[in-house]
């Protein structure tokens, strides 16, 4: 479950909530004395597939800072040269990207190479640095990791994100529910609420992690988009330098804080069926899309 990085566990955890807390309440409009009201379950399950997508998104920067310990620098307080220089970076880069109000930007203390950037919108925003990265990457490495990010956010990527998650979300609930009511209808009568309560909540969870391939999907197909939009932003041949100097630190990205893969800009490889559940694209691949384009 952590390889599915925190947005989808999150998403997951408020999705089961709510579907808990939907069941002990008896909201169950679509259950009707001839069966199930398959458009009333269609409109329950887009309500509380996008509810759990949405909150996700909003609670995103918040999680990721308490998680990940972040330190967000204030540009009006007294700077390091190595925090002020990262802070302007990340402010000429958002103005390049068009993005009006500046992100916030932060430091956790971690030995990996690798940073994120999260938040409910472009105007909302939180790019972070490992402290790692500060200490083993040069400027212009740092510029283009830096730019990847601004990218990111510039894009609206964690928008498009919980759209996909609602929508995933939304069937999710629907077919949960369906296969949940079949399947109680092989018990005695007096024993269907139980059972029909268990196995809502055990394929929501089943058919979440399937849907998750489909979000996986989308993360790694964004990774390229940043890629090219931080080569525009910093240029093409920082932005590979980055990844370069990514590829060559690989080996400490943090294991321990891998919830959040989905954000940060390189994950660890990746074999096997596992691939479908990776977040990021291989380096090598990055790398090489960059040098045709």
């Amino acid at each position: 479950m952590k390889r599915i990085g925190m947005f989808l566990l999150v998403n997951l955890l408020i999705l089961t909530t709510i579907g808990i807390v939907t069941s002990v309440l008896g909201v169950n409009a679509y259950m009707t004395s001839s069966g199930l009201d398959y458009y009333s379950l269609f409109i329950f399950a887009a309500i509380v597939g996008f509810s759990g997508s949405i909150i996700s998104l909003l609670l995103s920067k918040w999680m990721a800072k308490k998680m990940m310990n972040v330190q967000v620098l204030n540009p009006d307080s007294h700077l390091n040269a190595q925090e002020s220089q990262l802070v302007n970076m990340v402010h000429n880069l958002a103005r390049q990207a068009g993005i009006q109000k500046m992100p916030e930007v932060g430091i956790y203390p971690s030995p990996e190479v690798n940073a994120f950037a999260t938040g409910p919108s472009r105007n909302n925003s939180l790019v972070a640095v490992s402290q790692g990265l500060l200490n083993k990457m040069d400027r212009e490495s740092v510029e283009g990791v830096l730019a990847h990010e601004i990218a990111h956010v510039a894009n609206g990527d964690m928008v498009t994100m919980t759209l996909l998650q609602g929508v995933i979300n939304t069937f999710v609930v629907f077919l949960s529910r369906i296969i949940a009511y079949f399947a109680s209808m092989f018990v005695k009568e007096e024993a269907r609420g139980i059972v029909h309560f268990i196995a809502v909540l055990v394929f929501q969870i089943l058919l979440s992690i399937l849907g998750s391939i489909a979000v996986m999907a989308y993360s790694r197909h964004r990774e390229f988009a940043a890629d090219s939009g931080g080569a525009s932003l910093a240029g093409k041949h920082k932005m590979i330098k980055a990844l370069k100097s990514l590829k060559n630190t690989i080996d400490m990205v943090d294991n321990e804080q891998e919830a959040l893969a989905t954000f940060k800009i390189s994950g660890g490889k990746r074999k096997g069926l596992s691939q479908l559940l990776a977040t990021h694209p291989d380096l090598d691949e990055r790398i090489e899309r960059l040098e045709r384009a």
